[in-house]
């Protein structure tokens, strides 16, 4: 299994997370981004920056992904990419997308849209605290020590 990490908006508080459990099963990784991020030095991490635009590192991770691999990402439209695929996808907040519910999430965040783009104001996600990096840290824990 190979762990690809969607590097935009990546949040601070779950880099010491992800990196002790790299360290710790020497899992593969591929951090890829448009501008350069650190999630820590380890012999396991390879650094991506792909070419400034919409999507590009969505669009180089659902290239690379194989089926079995692990995506971090926040990115609806890519977890349903990479669970057609039949790899593997968690957010940030620790939702474990899967084929029993990416669609019902796809469709929430396309009715979303629509309503921005129809001008309502809808506040966005609550910011990130500490509670959603422990709710990170317990699924991300419970995936790799079932699927590892």
């Amino acid at each position: 299994m190979t762990l690809f990490i969607d590097g935009d908006a990546f949040p601070n508080l779950l880099k010491p997370i992800v990196l002790r459990s790299i360290e710790r099963l020497s899992i593969p990784t591929k951090v890829i981004a448009n501008k350069k991020i650190n999630i820590g030095s380890s012999q396991h991490i390879e650094y991506i920056v792909v070419a400034q635009g919409a999507d590009e590192a969505d669009h180089l991770i659902a290239e690379l992904c194989q089926e079995g691999d692990l995506v971090i990402t926040a990115d609806i439209p890519l977890a349903d990419r990479i669970i057609s695929k039949n790899a593997h996808a968690i957010d940030h907040r620790g939702e474990l997308y899967s084929v029993d519910n990416i669609k019902q999430y796809l469709a929430m965040r396309n009715l979303m849209e629509t309503i921005r783009e129809s001008g309502e104001m809808t506040g966005g996600p609550k910011a990130f605290g500490q509670k959603d990096a422990h709710a990170f840290a317990n699924q991300f824990n419970a995936f790799l020590a079932k699927n590892r």
